[in-house]
């Protein structure tokens, strides 16, 4: 059945895999109807995953350098493309965004807008270029193209920071998502989490996160569009819901103004006893702000998110592992198919959710009913005891109003099988594509940090003389600590699922996007711009995080400052990114010019054909 090695037999591979996937599926519907428990079905969904991406992990266990840094340059151009939807498609884009457009309409389209448009960033300014460099990680780009270690750990130092902002997010959605498939607490469920992604990631480095996040991919897929295309069929949207996505709003829209948009009190919602994070619809769907400054919030969060999308490590590191320049710019292209899948239907789902919670003509609709009989139902009370939703019966009526249902962002795609009245393998489905996209994701966030500390600052700087066991104990060393680190601060929830993830991307835009531009079209950058442009714009872009964010302007200054210009914490990447380019030309300006081979360098950087700047080992 299998001729030929392991590449030539992927799609066998996978295709087997997947058909398995589905009769694993059709086993637990059986399973239900026979009466096992939700609880039971949601436990095997994420057992079963998770252990298959172990067994994945276990076999791609290598001790080649280059095998474990970047999967030894060989991943085809359609499976890279999959691992790195996977690798992006994190527990913001899986479980997050189509909440925030739940309860902030359509206004946060501009983070899918910004994602998306990030990658032709990717295509056209780096992702070929720096496979043609051959570096093992993007400070291995900049320390090399630059010269010296300073500039390398000041690199190093941005992708941590930013990386590890990042991880936090996963690692909170995971948690998420295994407190309520397992009926765990959420500060336990990360530990779990973190546990499943170390499985999967600890053995074999960038090899076993690869052909795992290919797995992870074909299942958080199937996982997010069926629940799309039932509940559309069900409340009669039609077979493809995507065409009848305007029909949809409209129906949500006359909804809004039956109900009446009440937006909730702090002192109410305090005096409420309403857990922090919980939130009520409050935003008309369909509805964009007015006036300049909205254009200017909308355009402003697009482009922190566009150019985040091109400096962030993890997914500039996917292109590494491509066999040559023109199969990563092919890469490229797959990456935006797959992802356009997953994406073109957020909105639909946020959309067919908010008609399930809250039209009166159907038989899932919960707002206008008694509160009594809302909480006697088996889904509110689950979520309930983990916390994630919250009835407050303000006026006294005993009649649940819009305003009185409080819900987690977090939360809305994994409970939305349940509030539409799906099969409960269905949210068990949704579970496993849920740990699976933050699984996928954080998988390539701790490797990236785990990566440059042990390639970049241990082998670089402190054992250049280390052999290839040691580096890969200290890089599998690094990789729990680094974990355990992030599981961490994701229990002590500094921050939403998608804030945190917006924080990382403005951390990457403000102190690696120019220098990593500039290094590859502009000879002229020196080590001394680079190093003062990426101290420039990480410190400004921390300072002004500091001093916008409620939580850390009121413990810092004891006051809650305003944004400059509307330029809220979301967004403090409009800050860090202009200081730093203005910092770098000007500075490389004012010291001496590269000498003649690093300007060859990168001209031939530039050049698509030919060997690759660095050997295969260094």
């Amino acid at each position: 059945m299998f001729k030929g090695g392991f590449i030539q037999n992927l799609p066998k591979i996978y295709g087997l895999y997947t058909g398995g996937f589905l009769v694993f599926i059709l086993m637990m519907a059986i399973a239900e109807q026979a009466g096992v428990t939700a609880k039971t079905i949601g436990i095997l969904f994420v057992a079963f995953t998770v252990a298959i991406y172990a067994l994945i992990g276990y076999l791609s266990r290598t001790v080649q350098v280059d095998a474990y840094y970047l999967a030894g340059r060989q991943v085809p151009t359609v499976f890279n493309g999959m691992a790195t939807a996977a690798d992006w498609m994190s527990g913001a884009s899986f479980v997050a965004l189509a909440g925030g457009v739940y309860f902030g309409g359509y206004s946060y389209m501009a983070f899918l807008v910004g994602w998306t448009g990030g990658y032709v960033l990717v295509s056209t300014l780096l992702a070929p270029y720096l496979r043609k460099f051959g570096c093992y990680t993007v400070p291995d780009f900049i320390g090399t193209r630059y010269g010296g270690n300073a500039v390398r750990f000041c690199a190093v130092l941005v992708l941590v920071l930013a990386s590890f902002t990042y991880v936090t997010a996963q690692i909170n959605a995971t948690g998420t998502i295994a407190a309520r498939a397992l009926g765990i607490p959420f500060e336990a469920g990360v530990w779990v989490g973190l546990v499943s992604i170390l499985l999967c990631s600890m053995l074999g480095g960038m090899r076993a996160v690869t052909w795992t996040q290919v797995a992870q991919y074909i299942v958080l897929i199937v996982a997010y569009l069926i629940p799309v295309f039932w509940i559309s069929n069900k409340i009669g949207g039609g077979v493809f819901p995507h065409l009848m996505l305007g029909d949809e709003v409209q129906r949500i829209t006359e909804l809004e103004g039956q109900f009446g948009l009440v937006k909730n009190s702090a002192a109410d919602v305090k005096a409420a006893g309403v857990p922090g994070g919980l939130k009520s619809i409050a935003v008309a769907h369909a509805g964009v702000g007015a006036g300049g400054m909205a254009v200017w919030k909308y355009i402003s969060l697009a482009i922190c998110m566009m150019v985040g999308t091109a400096s962030l490590p993890h997914i500039l590191m996917r292109y590494f592992t491509t066999p040559s320049v023109k199969s990563a710019r092919k890469s490229v292209a797959w990456s935006l198919f797959f992802i356009f899948l997953l994406y073109s239907s957020a909105p639909m789902l946020a959309t067919l959710s908010k008609i399930s919670l809250i039209d009166p003509n159907l038989p899932t609709g919960i707002i206008g009913k008694s509160i009594a009989d809302v909480q006697s139902i088996e889904w509110v009370k689950q979520w309930s005891a983990q916390k994630q939703v919250f009835i407050a019966d303000f006026n006294g009526d005993g009649i649940l109003q819009l305003n009185e249902w409080f819900m987690r962002t977090g939360v809305v795609v994994l409970a939305t099988p349940e509030v539409a009245g799906l099969p409960y393998v269905i949210s068990g489905l949704v579970a496993a594509g849920g740990m699976a996209a933050a699984m996928s994701t954080a998988d390539g966030l701790v490797l990236a940090i785990s990566n440059a500390l042990s390639h970049d600052v241990y082998y670089n700087m402190i054992d250049p003389k280390a052999d290839v066991r040691k580096r890969l104990i200290v890089a599998r060393v690094l990789l729990i600590v680094v974990g355990a680190a992030g599981a961490y601060i994701a229990s002590m929830r500094i921050t939403s699922i998608l804030g945190a993830v917006a924080w990382a991307f403005d951390f990457a835009m403000s102190g690696l996007f120019f220098p990593l531009v500039l290094g590859v079209w502009w000879k002229r950058a020196t080590r001394q711009g680079a190093i003062a442009g990426i101290l420039a714009g990480i410190l400004s872009g921390w300072a002004y995080l500091l001093y916008v964010y409620p939580k850390f302007s009121i413990a810092i200054w004891g006051v809650a400052h305003e944004p400059w210009l509307g330029i809220d914490h979301l967004r403090f990447g409009m800050i860090g990114a202009p200081i730093c380019l203005v910092t770098m030309v000007v500075v490389s300006l004012m010291t001496k010019e590269p000498d003649a081979a690093t300007q060859k360098m990168v001209d031939d950087t530039r050049v698509p054909t030919g060997k690759a700047i660095l050997g295969k080992q260094h």
